[in-house]
């Protein structure tokens, strides 16, 4: 059994974007876990319509 292991999971989540309005998008998050307990988000990370890899830092969470 390993003690440190990486999960990737992914969420559909609402976003807001200035320049775009609300956008429902699939976010995948990177997160280290230990003996089965989420330690830490590594990364994260949403792809756009056309494809495109982009980081979550420039949309905030909608709610």
């Amino acid at each position: 059994m390993k003690l440190l292991t990486i999960k990737r999971t992914i969420q559909t989540e609402n976003r807001f974007s200035p320049q775009m309005g609300r956008l429902r998008t699939r976010v995948t998050y990177i997160k280290k876990h230990f003996l089965g307990l989420p330690i830490k988000t590594v990364h994260h990370y949403r792809e756009t319509y056309y494809g495109e890899i982009k980081n979550c830092e420039d949309c905030n969470l909608c709610r």
